[in-house]
């Protein structure tokens, strides 16, 4: 199946039924028990630094693994599969050095959520698997000072950003996805700049993809952390005409509602929501069940609030598959017809008219 026949297929999909998102890669990679050895791999076997705990480099150093997840997902009922790429850009991987190797990690990721995906599609042609290619916020933003000495200090420019992002996109679509997803948004700016060099690049390698923008809710306030409410959020990231907009990450699914119930309120577009399976506890995990997951999001899906649903942090392949079978009972969201009128984004929404 070509490319184009694989978007008319997820547009399709989308107007039939609730679209299932694949859950937590970090947290599937943490159950094999890597060592700093394991990351390394046979390539960077006498690499100068340490490299345990870069998830994105083992799309090239354990290609089986990840192979392996994208099929536990697929098989748990992921309609859509996310590659492996949430740091796969130059900012973040320079942590570990290798920010030369980003547009090489972002082709062989595609490459790998491709394969699975077209596996799947051929066991069940009623059904087709989709990829979107994982855009994180990298690990810096755009709109906040690290110092707190000098509130006007940057430690990233737009133009960096612009630049980071149009590498691995250009590497994400060579690979094969069909969707960019543009995810865990935190700072508006960054999602700006990474909308930008996304369309840019569309331009460069003449080829148009759904766009899906996710964002994440820092605190109980409901904003993210560069300040906006989730309708301002969605006033700012509108002119991109995304397949998708929504939140992931952030808490578990019953302290995300609030938020995600203003967006789809709306959003003239589908709504994703991939939350957390709750908070982490004391050791760092995740305390949600399966069980517990999928009654709060059948509840989401019976209000009409869910075109889109996985997992985030913490999430399983189980949660993935109680989440599908929770929600298919019910019909995906209804987009609204919004009556026209001015709004604008600051930090709240303004809407004139």
């Amino acid at each position: 199946m070509t490319r184009e026949k694989r978007i008319e297929a997820l547009k399709r999909e989308a107007t039939k039924r609730i679209l299932i998102l694949d859950g937590a890669m970090g947290t599937a990679i943490q159950g094999y028990k890597l060592d700093e050895a394991g990351y390394r791999g046979a390539r960077f076997k006498d690499f100068d630094r340490d490299l345990k705990g870069n998830n994105d480099l083992l799309v090239l150093t354990q290609p089986g693994i990840i192979r392996e997840i994208h099929g536990k997902y697929l098989e748990a009922g992921a309609d859509i599969l996310e590659t492996n790429t949430f740091n796969a850009q130059a900012i973040s991987q320079a942590d570990y050095g290798l920010e030369d190797i980003s547009h090489e990690m972002n082709v062989a990721a595609a490459k790998l959520a491709r394969e699975a995906a077209d596996e799947w599609t051929k066991k069940t042609p009623d059904r087709p698997r989709f990829v979107a290619g994982a855009v994180g916020p990298t690990n810096r933003t755009a709109s906040i000072s690290p110092d707190v000495n000098n509130p006007g200090f940057r430690n990233v420019s737009f133009d960096e950003l612009v630049e980071a992002y149009a590498v691995q996109t250009r590497g994400l679509i060579e690979g094969g996805v069909d969707i960019v997803m543009i995810e865990t948004v935190f700072d508006t700016l960054n999602a700006k700049a990474a909308g930008y060099a996304v369309e840019q690049v569309f331009d460069e390698m003449g080829v148009v993809l759904p766009i899906m923008v996710s964002g994440t809710i820092t605190d109980l306030s409901g904003r993210n952390l560069s300040g906006q409410t989730p309708e301002a959020f969605w006033y700012s990231m509108e002119h991109l005409k995304p397949f998708s907009i929504g939140l992931n990450c952030s808490f578990g699914a019953e302290q995300l509602r609030p938020s995600v119930d203003e967006i789809a309120h709306v959003a003239e577009t589908y709504v994703s929501v991939y939350p957390n399976a709750g908070l982490p506890n004391e050791m760092g995990e995740y305390d949600e069940t399966p069980e517990m997951m999928a009654d709060l999001l059948e509840e989401w899906a019976k209000d009409g609030l869910l075109n889109i649903v996985g997992g985030c942090c913490g999430t399983t392949p189980a949660h993935i598959g109680a989440i599908a079978e929770a929600v298919a009972k019910y019909p995906p969201r209804k987009v609204p017809d919004v009556r026209p009128a001015l709004r604008l984004s600051g930090l709240e929404p303004f809407v004139h008219g």
